[in-house]
Order: structure tokens, then sequence, then C-alpha cells
């Protein structure tokens, strides 16, 4: 689970690390707000963007599996795990 909050928080940074090095770039101070104010609600959007894309294209392209899933049991003393039947 954290490492599913930890890739869609970086993308949906990706934005404002892209503008900041834009920032850097064109010789601004990436931490001086005036920098930022007028762009913060575009960065917001584009960062959403990124995490919907994500999440749409991650339900639309994942692997499916066919069958029932058969959950961790015991047979014969022997423990067998969960599969797909």
């Amino acid at each position: 689970m954290t490492r599913a909050i930890l890739q869609e928080s970086v993308l949906f940074l990706l934005p404002f690390i892209a503008f900041a090095i834009y920032l850097l770039i064109i010789r601004r101070n990436p931490l001086a707000w005036s920098s930022w104010s007028e762009h913060s609600f575009w960065l917001v959007i584009a960062g959403l963007a990124c995490v919907i894309v994500s999440l749409v294209a991650a339900g639309l392209l994942a692997d499916r599996q066919a069958g029932a899933f058969v959950p961790t049991h015991i047979e014969d003393g022997r423990v067998v795990p969960g599969q797909f039947k």
C-alpha cells in the first residue's frame, strides 16, 4: 500500500519538479513564491491529470486472471499457496 501511495505522490509531484527545473534553467529563484503563484493552479491540474491517467491506464492494461481464486489452505499437512483456478 505504501508503494502505491508513493508512486501516485511522485506522479502528482512531477509537474512541480519539472517547473522547478525550468525555473533553474531560466535563472529564476524556484524558492520564491512569486515564481510559482500564477502557475500553481495549472501545476495542480497537471499533477492530478498525471495521477488520473496512470490509474486509468493501470485499470485498463492490468493483467486479468481467469477463473476463481482459491486462497491459501492446508492439504495433507502441507501449505498450498493461493492461486487462480
